[in-house]
């Protein structure tokens, strides 16, 4: 479901791209911030079966009404594709999002754990490879809903409209869920469900909070120092669990800057997604722009085998100490060249983009649509174009305040057009010299202010016909044309296909072509000529260029961020679990997904109050952060000394054993000197 987010926002609610990056990182946020909820109310009230089973049920209602929500036809009273009160389908899909993030969050920490509690103590290789099917699974569901979903997004639906399929793409997971959901009640009588047993992320925060209150209480000089301010919480808490609580916290302050490798990498989903919708999708077959996040899992289950048995043994026969933080921090490095890369295609995108009239600026493009040359000259005296027959300008600029008119001379005929109330805009005006004068509409507002928000190519019809025609392109009706006059913008619903273009009016015969392939993200006008033998005779402008960097071009950062996910991620979990007491594994897995959830809401952040207008720049900015953010970890981990748990585990239950031995040897003397008295 979240593989078309970003662009359901984008191109369904038409948020900005800013607004859409910032909601999507807060529900990616809040699906990180639930886990933590999930395992307390696992751990102290229901059970892991309860939870997993009463979340599922709220995950399913949260995608079913996401998917409602999407439906355009929901207020579409007017029936013209668009609803009437977009403020219900914001309504719908901001309650589902919240309850996909409460289910999905709350069933995190449960599902794998509850997995593992079905096996014995002497089943560590079936647990073993329970573990392994478990996220070998989770990897096929990422590759086939990359792959699918976006698929079922691009399909057309509707009532009265055909246009992307949300419902569609956010139902069929709903199904999906509905449906694991039976699967897992059905299995119900065959698992071990263990009773609550209290939750130790409840415990360990008790510990501490106690730790502080105490301290405050004593701060006074009259109290002796401690060795350690976690020591402050021995008169209610024995010395193990002190001591493991300082072994958790000494690894949770390494994860203080861990947040900024998150923030770059759950762009994957926002802001790479949407600089691949004004990329060249054409690979022999068409590629959407969220399918590209394919790329991760994809390398992700080729890199990870290979990087453990190729290249880590490679680097041990070397003789390099290439420890788990040292990994940690070649990882952040190589999340920041990804971002390097990611804005130097970003260059190259913004290359291709047109100039639009910025503010006090106007746009003007001449299409000559006659016989003879034409001389345009714009009024007073800021420019002179020549236009050959049946070409056109491109868009020229100029200052509004000083434009006044514009005087077309062709032919023997001359004509002026007044330019004094134009706005910040594009404008078109079509012409032509037909017996004895020239002609033109009324100036053509084009209202393009960016590349086509669906993703899609532009069309629209002028009608060079000195009568009325009816303008079609496949199933698409442009409606009846009067002379000269140009008809509104429609997205080409496949652009890698060609379309038959006909016209049609009282008493003509049937005159059609064959369309070219128009591409994603460009815009045309095609003037109607003529009709000879049936065919129609059409001509091509170009108002803006269809996307031509191919979305090729973003593999190297996918690859970059992948290893820099395997070398970070992989291994971060790794060292925390090697860190910590066997008791304490699930602090640490609250811990690190809440380094998740702080890297989405830096994201938010820098996406609420940047300034920075170009996207290149953002992702320079993301580069340098976490760079920064790499050396000051790499600082960090230098004074990190690696401890093993399991030792100091084992000291502490020799110690009991020795003082429960000696309190039990006092007691026999005790005993003792009683039966002498």
């Amino acid at each position: 479901m979240k593989a078309v987010l970003t662009l359901y926002f984008t191109r369904f609610l038409h948020w900005d791209d800013n607004f859409a990056t910032a909601i999507y990182h807060t529900f990616v946020a809040l699906c990180y911030l639930t886990p933590i909820l999930g395992a307390i109310i696992a751990d102290s009230w229901l059970g892991k079966f309860k939870t997993i089973l009463y979340l599922s049920v709220v995950y399913a209602i949260g995608q079913t009404v996401l998917s409602v929500g999407s439906i355009s036809d929901l207020t579409d009273r007017n029936q013209d594709g668009s609803p009437d009160n977009v403020a219900v389908n914001i309504a719908l899909s901001m309650i589902g999002l919240i309850l996909i993030a409460l289910g999905t969050g709350g069933i995190k920490p449960c599902v794998s754990a509850f997995g593992g509690d079905q096996f014995e103590d002497d089943q560590e290789k079936q647990r073993s490879t329970f573990f392994s099917l478990f996220y070998l699974s989770i990897n096929a569901g990422s590759l086939l809903s990359t792959l699918i979903t976006p698929l079922l997004r691009a399909s057309q639906c509707g009532i009265h409209t055909k246009q992307e399929c949300y419902p569609l793409a956010f139902g069929v997971p709903a199904i999906l869920m509905a449906v694991a959901l039976v699967v897992f009640v059905i299995g119900s009588k065959m698992y071990k469900k263990s009773k609550p047993q209290g939750n130790v992320i409840l415990e360990v925060s008790k510990c501490v909070g106690f730790a502080i209150k105490n301290r405050f209480r004593h701060r006074s000089k009259e109290f002796p120092k401690r060795e350690h301010w976690l020591d402050w919480a021995s008169e209610k808490y024995d010395k193990q669990l002190i001591a493991q609580t300082k072994m958790v916290l000494r690894v949770l302050f390494l994860y203080i800057p861990l947040p900024m490798f998150w923030a770059v990498f759950d762009q994957q989903g926002s802001r790479w997604t949407l600089q691949a919708t004004a990329m060249n999708g054409d690979f022999g077959f068409h590629i959407q722009p969220d399918q590209m996040q394919i790329v991760n899992p994809i390398l992700i289950v080729v890199m990870v085998p290979v990087v453990d048995s190729l290249v880590y043994p490679l680097i041990k026969k070397c003789k390099l100490n290439f420890t788990p933080l040292k990994k940690m921090t070649v990882g952040m490095f190589l999340g920041s060249l990804a971002f390097v890369a990611a804005a130097l295609v970003q260059v190259q995108i913004d290359k291709t983009y047109p100039v639009f009239p910025e503010a006090g600026q106007s746009q003007i493009k001449l299409i000559n649509l006659g016989a003879f040359p034409a001389t345009v000259q714009f009024q007073p005296q800021l420019q002179t174009v020549d236009i050959a027959p049946k070409e056109a300008t491109g868009y020229m600029t100029f200052e509004t305040s000083k434009l006044q008119s514009l005087r077309i001379i062709s032919g023997n005929a001359s004509k002026t057009m007044g330019l004094e109330q134009l706005e910040k805009n594009r404008y078109t005006l079509p012409f032509k010299w037909d017996l004895m004068d020239i002609k033109f509409p009324p100036l053509i507002h084009d209202n393009i202010t960016s590349k086509p928000t669906s993703g899609k190519s532009l069309v629209r019809f002028i009608n060079n016909f000195p009568y009325t025609v009816n303008v079609t392109m496949g199933i698409m009706d442009f409606g009846p044309l009067d002379p000269l006059s140009v008809s509104n913008y429609s997205d080409v619903p496949e652009p890698d296909m060609t379309y038959i273009i006909s016209i049609s009016a009282p008493l003509t015969a049937y005159c059609g072509v064959v369309s070219k392939t128009f591409g994603y993200g460009g815009a045309y006008t095609i003037s109607i000529d003529g009709c000879v033998d049936n065919e129609l005779k059409i001509k091509y402008f170009e108002d803006m260029a269809p996307n031509t960097v191919h979305m090729a071009w973003q593999i190297p950062q996918y690859f970059l961020l992948t290893c820099a996910e395997v070398l970070y991620s992989v291994t971060g979990l790794e060292f925390s679990y090697s860190q910590a007491p066997s008791n304490m594994k699930a602090v640490l897995q609250a811990g690190w997904l809440l380094t998740v959830a702080v890297g989405n809401i830096i994201v938010i952040i820098v996406a609420g109050v940047s300034t920075i207008k170009q996207q290149w720049a953002e992702y320079v900015l993301f580069a340098a952060l976490l760079l920064v953010v790499c050396i000051i970890f790499a600082i960090m981990a230098s004074f990190y000394t690696y401890i093993d748990p399991n030792e100091i585990e084992a000291q502490f239950s020799k110690e009991e054993k020795e003082e429960d031995k000696k309190d039990q040897d006092d007691n026999e003397k005790g005993a003792e000197a009683d039966s002498r008295m």
